[in-house]
Protein backbone atom coordinates (compact mmCIF):
# COMPACT_ATOMS: atom_id res chain seq x y z
CA UNK A 1 0.00 0.00 0.00
CA UNK A 2 7.04 5.19 -6.87
CA UNK A 3 7.07 5.96 -3.32
CA UNK A 4 3.65 8.06 -2.67
CA UNK A 5 4.29 9.73 1.18
CA UNK A 6 5.50 13.50 0.90
CA UNK A 7 8.44 14.89 1.57
CA UNK A 8 7.79 15.67 5.00
CA UNK A 9 7.56 12.32 5.94
CA UNK A 10 10.73 10.59 5.04
CA UNK A 11 10.39 7.87 7.38
CA UNK A 12 7.45 6.84 6.17
CA UNK A 13 6.66 3.28 4.65
CA UNK A 14 4.92 3.50 1.06
CA UNK A 15 2.89 0.70 0.29
CA UNK A 16 4.31 0.40 -3.25
CA UNK A 17 7.94 0.22 -1.63
CA UNK A 18 8.92 -3.43 -2.38
CA UNK A 19 7.36 -3.29 -5.26
CA UNK A 20 9.70 -0.10 -5.79
CA UNK A 21 12.83 -2.90 -4.75
CA UNK A 22 12.31 -4.40 -7.88
CA UNK A 23 11.97 -2.07 -10.50
CA UNK A 24 14.65 0.12 -8.73
CA UNK A 25 16.88 -3.23 -9.29
CA UNK A 26 15.64 -3.64 -13.02
CA UNK A 27 16.32 0.23 -13.69
CA UNK A 28 20.25 -0.84 -12.13
CA UNK A 29 20.75 -3.81 -14.30
CA UNK A 30 19.23 -2.25 -17.63
CA UNK A 31 16.28 -4.60 -17.43
CA UNK A 32 13.15 -5.31 -16.22
CA UNK A 33 -9.84 -2.73 2.23
CA UNK A 34 -12.67 -5.69 3.86
CA UNK A 35 -14.89 -8.85 3.01
CA UNK A 36 -18.49 -8.79 1.95
CA UNK A 37 -21.27 -11.36 1.87
CA UNK A 38 -20.15 -14.62 1.13
CA UNK A 39 -20.31 -16.06 -2.85
CA UNK A 40 -18.63 -18.67 -4.70
CA UNK A 41 -14.73 -19.67 -5.25
CA UNK A 42 -12.66 -17.57 -7.41
CA UNK A 43 -11.62 -19.68 -10.56
CA UNK A 44 -9.58 -19.24 -14.06
CA UNK A 45 -9.15 -22.14 -16.60
CA UNK A 46 -5.61 -20.25 -17.32
CA UNK A 47 -4.55 -21.10 -13.67
CA UNK A 48 -6.60 -23.86 -12.37
CA UNK A 49 -3.28 -26.22 -12.19
CA UNK A 50 -1.78 -24.06 -10.51
CA UNK A 51 -0.15 -25.46 -7.62
CA UNK A 52 -0.98 -25.25 -4.00
CA UNK A 53 1.61 -23.96 -1.38
CA UNK A 54 3.25 -26.73 0.17
CA UNK A 55 4.05 -26.50 3.79
CA UNK A 56 4.64 -29.20 6.89
CA UNK A 57 1.94 -31.59 8.23
CA UNK A 58 -0.79 -29.35 9.97
CA UNK A 59 0.75 -26.01 8.70
CA UNK A 60 -2.78 -24.45 8.11
CA UNK A 61 -3.89 -25.18 11.64
CA UNK A 62 -2.86 -22.34 13.90
CA UNK A 63 -3.11 -21.92 17.46
CA UNK A 64 -5.38 -19.54 19.15
CA UNK A 65 -3.78 -16.56 19.98
CA UNK A 66 -0.54 -16.49 17.80
CA UNK A 67 0.27 -15.48 14.56
CA UNK A 68 0.98 -18.71 12.33
CA UNK A 69 3.20 -18.60 9.22
CA UNK A 70 1.72 -19.93 6.17
CA UNK A 71 2.80 -20.82 3.09
CA UNK A 72 2.39 -19.22 -0.15
CA UNK A 73 2.82 -20.86 -3.95
CA UNK A 74 4.96 -17.35 -4.70
CA UNK A 75 8.75 -18.15 -3.78
CA UNK A 76 9.57 -14.51 -4.99
CA UNK A 77 7.93 -11.46 -5.30
CA UNK A 78 5.26 -9.18 -2.95
CA UNK A 79 1.74 -9.99 -1.25
CA UNK A 80 0.51 -6.50 -1.58
CA UNK A 81 -3.52 -7.03 -0.43
CA UNK A 82 -5.80 -9.74 1.03
CA UNK A 83 -9.10 -10.45 2.34
CA UNK A 84 -11.78 -12.45 3.22
CA UNK A 85 -15.13 -13.55 3.29
CA UNK A 86 -15.29 -16.55 6.03
CA UNK A 87 -12.86 -18.69 7.42
CA UNK A 88 -12.46 -21.06 5.10
CA UNK A 89 -12.60 -18.36 2.06
CA UNK A 90 -10.04 -15.61 1.47
CA UNK A 91 -7.98 -13.83 -1.19
CA UNK A 92 -4.75 -11.77 -1.46
CA UNK A 93 -3.41 -10.32 -4.22
CA UNK A 94 0.28 -9.44 -5.64
CA UNK A 95 3.32 -10.32 -7.62
CA UNK A 96 5.55 -13.22 -8.99
CA UNK A 97 9.13 -11.97 -10.11
CA UNK A 98 9.42 -14.60 -12.49
CA UNK A 99 13.08 -13.54 -13.66
CA UNK A 100 14.97 -10.22 -13.72
CA UNK A 101 12.64 -8.72 -16.55
CA UNK A 102 9.35 -9.83 -15.88
CA UNK A 103 6.98 -9.31 -12.92
CA UNK A 104 3.31 -11.34 -12.95
CA UNK A 105 0.67 -10.13 -11.31
CA UNK A 106 -1.42 -12.67 -9.55
CA UNK A 107 -4.58 -13.55 -7.14
CA UNK A 108 -4.19 -16.23 -4.50
CA UNK A 109 -7.19 -18.18 -2.42
CA UNK A 110 -7.37 -19.74 0.82
CA UNK A 111 -9.28 -22.47 0.94
CA UNK A 112 -9.61 -23.11 4.57
CA UNK A 113 -6.86 -25.40 4.35
CA UNK A 114 -3.99 -23.94 1.97
CA UNK A 115 -2.79 -21.18 -0.46
CA UNK A 116 -2.81 -21.92 -3.90
CA UNK A 117 -2.76 -19.68 -7.16
CA UNK A 118 -6.26 -18.94 -8.56
CA UNK A 119 -5.70 -16.82 -11.25
CA UNK A 120 -3.31 -14.23 -12.95
CA UNK A 121 -4.36 -10.67 -13.22
CA UNK A 122 -4.06 -8.41 -16.76
CA UNK A 123 -0.94 -7.41 -17.98
CA UNK A 124 0.49 -4.20 -16.19
CA UNK A 125 -2.22 -4.28 -13.55
CA UNK A 126 0.18 -4.18 -10.99
CA UNK A 127 -2.80 -4.64 -7.22
CA UNK A 128 -1.85 -3.00 -4.26
CA UNK A 129 -5.32 -3.36 -2.89
CA UNK A 130 -8.47 -5.25 -2.56
CA UNK A 131 -11.98 -5.05 -2.36
CA UNK A 132 -14.07 -8.49 -1.73
CA UNK A 133 -17.76 -7.65 -1.52
CA UNK A 134 -18.72 -11.40 -3.07
CA UNK A 135 -16.55 -14.44 -4.65
CA UNK A 136 -18.23 -12.94 -7.89
CA UNK A 137 -17.43 -9.21 -7.16
CA UNK A 138 -14.01 -8.43 -6.42
CA UNK A 139 -12.11 -5.29 -7.31
CA UNK A 140 -8.17 -4.73 -7.54
CA UNK A 141 -6.58 -1.51 -7.68
CA UNK A 142 -2.61 -0.23 -8.64
CA UNK A 143 -1.67 1.12 -11.50
CA UNK A 144 -4.89 0.19 -13.39
CA UNK A 145 -8.22 -1.39 -12.02
CA UNK A 146 -9.14 -4.90 -12.64
CA UNK A 147 -12.70 -6.73 -11.41
CA UNK A 148 -13.33 -10.29 -10.91
CA UNK A 149 -16.75 -11.32 -11.68
CA UNK A 150 -16.10 -15.12 -10.86
CA UNK A 151 -14.87 -16.13 -13.86
CA UNK A 152 -12.12 -14.09 -15.33
CA UNK A 153 -10.02 -10.41 -14.71
CA UNK A 154 -11.29 -7.67 -16.78
CA UNK A 155 -9.37 -4.42 -16.36
CA UNK A 156 -11.05 -1.08 -16.66
CA UNK A 157 -9.01 2.00 -17.53
CA UNK A 158 -9.25 4.85 -14.76
CA UNK A 159 -10.70 8.09 -15.53
CA UNK A 160 -8.64 11.16 -16.89
CA UNK A 161 -7.55 13.90 -14.14
CA UNK A 162 -6.44 17.34 -15.22
CA UNK A 163 -3.83 16.92 -11.99
CA UNK A 164 -2.28 14.03 -13.75
CA UNK A 165 -1.58 10.57 -13.45
CA UNK A 166 -4.09 8.68 -11.13
CA UNK A 167 -2.52 6.69 -8.64
CA UNK A 168 -4.99 4.66 -6.51
CA UNK A 169 -3.87 3.46 -3.55
CA UNK A 170 -7.41 1.76 -1.73
CA UNK A 171 -10.42 0.71 -2.83
CA UNK A 172 -13.91 -0.36 -1.08
CA UNK A 173 -17.43 -1.39 -2.13
CA UNK A 174 -20.62 0.02 -1.67
CA UNK A 175 -24.33 -2.28 -1.07
CA UNK A 176 -25.43 -1.31 -4.26
CA UNK A 177 -22.61 -2.21 -6.17
CA UNK A 178 -20.55 0.50 -6.47
CA UNK A 179 -16.93 1.37 -5.82
CA UNK A 180 -14.81 4.24 -4.83
CA UNK A 181 -10.78 3.87 -5.26
CA UNK A 182 -8.85 7.15 -3.55
CA UNK A 183 -5.22 8.09 -4.08
CA UNK A 184 -3.70 10.71 -5.72
CA UNK A 185 -3.06 12.60 -9.37
CA UNK A 186 0.20 13.82 -10.22
CA UNK A 187 1.95 15.64 -13.06
CA UNK A 188 5.52 14.97 -12.32
CA UNK A 189 6.91 14.03 -8.88
CA UNK A 190 4.97 12.84 -5.32
CA UNK A 191 5.59 16.69 -4.18
CA UNK A 192 3.20 17.66 -7.12
CA UNK A 193 1.09 14.84 -5.79
CA UNK A 194 -3.25 16.37 -5.20
CA UNK A 195 -5.50 13.74 -3.47
CA UNK A 196 -7.89 11.97 -5.96
CA UNK A 197 -11.33 10.14 -5.65
CA UNK A 198 -12.94 8.03 -8.20
CA UNK A 199 -16.06 6.07 -8.43
CA UNK A 200 -17.51 3.66 -10.53
CA UNK A 201 -21.27 3.61 -11.45
CA UNK A 202 -21.53 -0.15 -12.90
CA UNK A 203 -19.99 0.92 -16.45
CA UNK A 204 -16.77 2.89 -15.63
CA UNK A 205 -14.89 4.77 -13.14
CA UNK A 206 -15.85 9.26 -12.79
CA UNK A 207 -13.70 11.50 -11.42
CA UNK A 208 -15.02 13.16 -8.39
CA UNK A 209 -14.90 16.88 -7.64
CA UNK A 210 -12.99 17.67 -4.30
CA UNK A 211 -12.96 20.34 -2.32
CA UNK A 212 -9.21 22.16 -2.50
CA UNK A 213 -6.47 21.32 -0.11
CA UNK A 214 -3.93 21.65 -1.49
CA UNK A 215 -0.95 18.84 -2.38
CA UNK A 216 -1.84 15.47 -0.34
CA UNK A 217 -3.06 12.21 -0.85
CA UNK A 218 -5.97 9.84 -0.02
CA UNK A 219 -4.57 6.27 1.62
CA UNK A 220 -7.66 4.54 2.52
CA UNK A 221 -11.32 4.19 2.12
CA UNK A 222 -14.27 2.94 3.72
CA UNK A 223 -17.91 2.74 2.66
CA UNK A 224 -20.68 2.63 5.59
CA UNK A 225 -23.53 3.11 2.90
CA UNK A 226 -23.74 4.72 -0.94
CA UNK A 227 -24.74 8.27 0.72
CA UNK A 228 -22.06 7.63 3.55
CA UNK A 229 -17.88 7.06 2.49
CA UNK A 230 -15.13 8.23 4.58
CA UNK A 231 -11.44 8.23 2.99
CA UNK A 232 -8.33 9.23 4.99
CA UNK A 233 -4.94 10.60 4.28
CA UNK A 234 -2.50 13.43 4.43
CA UNK A 235 -2.18 16.91 3.70
CA UNK A 236 1.39 17.22 2.44
CA UNK A 237 2.85 20.52 3.92
CA UNK A 238 2.44 23.75 2.42
CA UNK A 239 6.30 24.68 3.53
CA UNK A 240 9.33 23.64 5.41
CA UNK A 241 7.80 25.57 8.47
CA UNK A 242 4.62 23.91 8.53
CA UNK A 243 3.89 20.07 9.15
CA UNK A 244 1.83 17.83 7.26
CA UNK A 245 -1.49 17.20 8.54
CA UNK A 246 -3.92 14.23 8.21
CA UNK A 247 -6.34 14.39 6.05
CA UNK A 248 -10.33 12.77 6.14
CA UNK A 249 -12.70 13.68 3.67
CA UNK A 250 -16.68 12.65 3.60
CA UNK A 251 -18.95 11.75 0.61
CA UNK A 252 -22.62 12.76 1.84
CA UNK A 253 -24.32 11.25 -1.50
CA UNK A 254 -24.09 14.71 -3.50
CA UNK A 255 -20.26 16.32 -2.55
CA UNK A 256 -17.41 15.45 -0.95
CA UNK A 257 -16.42 17.81 1.92
CA UNK A 258 -12.86 18.13 3.98
CA UNK A 259 -14.16 17.73 7.66
CA UNK A 260 -11.44 18.95 10.71
CA UNK A 261 -9.12 15.78 11.71
CA UNK A 262 -7.07 16.10 14.81
CA UNK A 263 -3.42 15.26 15.12
CA UNK A 264 -0.66 16.29 17.65
CA UNK A 265 0.53 19.53 17.90
CA UNK A 266 2.99 20.72 15.53
CA UNK A 267 4.17 17.54 13.98
CA UNK A 268 3.92 15.86 10.88
CA UNK A 269 0.90 13.40 10.64
CA UNK A 270 -0.77 11.37 8.43
CA UNK A 271 -3.76 8.51 8.12
CA UNK A 272 -2.85 5.10 6.43
CA UNK A 273 -6.31 3.08 7.48
CA UNK A 274 -9.73 3.57 7.90
CA UNK A 275 -12.56 1.22 8.91
CA UNK A 276 -16.21 1.92 9.29
CA UNK A 277 -18.35 0.03 12.21
CA UNK A 278 -20.98 1.63 12.45
CA UNK A 279 -22.16 5.17 10.46
CA UNK A 280 -21.06 6.54 14.35
CA UNK A 281 -18.39 4.53 15.27
CA UNK A 282 -15.59 5.29 12.76
CA UNK A 283 -11.77 4.50 13.42
CA UNK A 284 -8.77 6.14 11.18
CA UNK A 285 -5.33 4.90 11.65
CA UNK A 286 -1.78 6.01 11.23
CA UNK A 287 1.12 7.97 12.30
CA UNK A 288 2.92 11.12 13.77
CA UNK A 289 6.82 12.10 14.04
CA UNK A 290 8.19 14.75 15.69
CA UNK A 291 12.00 15.65 16.34
CA UNK A 292 12.88 12.87 14.38
CA UNK A 293 10.62 10.03 16.45
CA UNK A 294 8.03 8.23 15.31
CA UNK A 295 4.50 6.88 16.80
CA UNK A 296 1.08 5.50 16.11
CA UNK A 297 -1.82 7.76 16.10
CA UNK A 298 -5.18 7.03 16.24
CA UNK A 299 -8.26 8.65 15.62
CA UNK A 300 -12.24 8.18 16.06
CA UNK A 301 -15.84 9.76 14.95
CA UNK A 302 -18.84 9.36 17.09
CA UNK A 303 -20.86 10.96 15.04
CA UNK A 304 -20.39 14.67 15.43
CA UNK A 305 -16.75 15.13 15.65
CA UNK A 306 -13.14 13.12 15.53
CA UNK A 307 -11.17 12.90 18.34
CA UNK A 308 -7.46 11.49 19.30
CA UNK A 309 -7.41 8.13 21.41
CA UNK A 310 -4.21 7.58 23.04
CA UNK A 311 -1.30 5.29 21.57
CA UNK A 312 1.11 3.55 23.28
CA UNK A 313 4.81 5.19 22.83
CA UNK A 314 5.74 2.42 19.89
CA UNK A 315 9.35 3.36 17.98
CA UNK A 316 8.32 3.24 14.28
CA UNK A 317 4.91 1.97 15.16
CA UNK A 318 3.40 3.90 12.07
CA UNK A 319 -0.36 2.24 11.78
CA UNK A 320 -1.48 1.51 8.30
CA UNK A 321 -4.73 -0.32 8.59
CA UNK A 322 -7.28 -1.42 10.77
CA UNK A 323 -10.48 -3.63 11.55
CA UNK A 324 -12.73 -4.98 14.37
CA UNK A 325 -12.29 -8.67 14.33
CA UNK A 326 -15.35 -11.25 14.44
CA UNK A 327 -15.13 -11.17 18.39
CA UNK A 328 -15.37 -7.27 18.81
CA UNK A 329 -11.49 -6.70 19.11
CA UNK A 330 -10.58 -3.78 17.17
CA UNK A 331 -6.90 -4.50 15.96
CA UNK A 332 -4.82 -1.84 13.92
CA UNK A 333 -1.31 -3.22 12.11
CA UNK A 334 1.76 -1.53 10.50
CA UNK A 335 4.94 -0.75 11.43
CA UNK A 336 8.51 0.09 9.77
CA UNK A 337 10.06 -1.76 7.06
CA UNK A 338 11.33 -5.11 9.01
CA UNK A 339 9.79 -3.74 12.31
CA UNK A 340 6.02 -4.72 12.60
CA UNK A 341 3.73 -3.61 14.90
CA UNK A 342 0.62 -4.45 15.97
CA UNK A 343 -1.86 -2.66 18.61
CA UNK A 344 -5.30 -4.13 20.13
CA UNK A 345 -7.75 -2.27 21.75
CA UNK A 346 -8.97 -3.82 24.87
CA UNK A 347 -13.00 -2.89 25.08
CA UNK A 348 -12.74 -2.97 28.84
CA UNK A 349 -10.72 -0.15 29.58
CA UNK A 350 -10.92 1.35 25.93
CA UNK A 351 -7.06 1.42 25.93
CA UNK A 352 -5.01 0.64 22.88
CA UNK A 353 -2.39 -2.14 23.84
CA UNK A 354 0.73 -3.48 21.86
CA UNK A 355 0.09 -7.19 20.75
CA UNK A 356 2.47 -9.73 19.25
CA UNK A 357 3.85 -8.64 16.19
CA UNK A 358 2.62 -10.29 12.62
CA UNK A 359 6.21 -10.90 12.13
CA UNK A 360 6.42 -9.98 8.43
CA UNK A 361 6.65 -6.83 6.74
CA UNK A 362 3.08 -5.76 6.82
CA UNK A 363 1.52 -4.59 3.36
CA UNK A 364 -2.33 -6.30 3.91
CA UNK A 365 -4.50 -6.47 6.55
CA UNK A 366 -7.86 -8.28 6.81
CA UNK A 367 -10.56 -8.85 9.68
CA UNK A 368 -12.52 -12.06 9.23
CA UNK A 369 -16.24 -11.81 9.51
CA UNK A 370 -17.70 -14.07 12.04
CA UNK A 371 -14.47 -14.91 13.17
CA UNK A 372 -11.57 -13.49 15.54
CA UNK A 373 -9.15 -14.30 12.68
CA UNK A 374 -7.04 -12.07 11.00
CA UNK A 375 -5.13 -12.43 7.92
CA UNK A 376 -1.72 -10.00 7.65
CA UNK A 377 -0.04 -10.09 3.93
CA UNK A 378 3.23 -8.42 2.82
CA UNK A 379 6.99 -9.91 2.45
CA UNK A 380 9.14 -12.24 5.01
CA UNK A 381 11.48 -9.75 7.76
CA UNK A 382 14.18 -11.89 6.18
CA UNK A 383 15.90 -12.44 2.73
CA UNK A 384 14.96 -10.86 -0.85
CA UNK A 385 11.46 -10.17 -1.40
CA UNK A 386 9.95 -13.66 -0.22
CA UNK A 387 6.16 -13.14 -0.10
CA UNK A 388 4.87 -13.89 3.29
CA UNK A 389 1.37 -14.25 4.88
CA UNK A 390 0.14 -15.12 8.25
CA UNK A 391 -2.61 -15.86 10.47
CA UNK A 392 -4.22 -14.91 13.96
CA UNK A 393 -6.81 -17.40 15.08
CA UNK A 394 -8.01 -15.50 18.29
Amino acid sequence: MPSHHPVSSPGRVSRRAPLLAVLAATAVTGALVLAGPPGGPMASAASASAPKAVGAPGAAASRAGQWQPLPVPVAKGDLTAVAALSDTRAWAVGYRLKSATQLEAVALRWDGTSWSQESTLPANSFPQALAVRSATDIWTVGSASAHWNGSAWTPYKLDRDPAGNVVPDAVATASDGTAWTVGRAMARSVKDGVPAVQKWDGKSWHRQSLPDVGKGELSAVTVVAPDDVWAAGAAYAADDKSPQTTLLLHWDGSSWKRVTAPGPQGADAWLGGITALAPDDIWAVGGSTAAGAERPLALHWNGTSWTEAETPNVPDGRLRAVGKAGDGTLWAVGGKGAAPVALRRDARTGRWERAASPGLVVRGFSTVPGSAGLWVAGIAEQGDLVPAVTRWKG
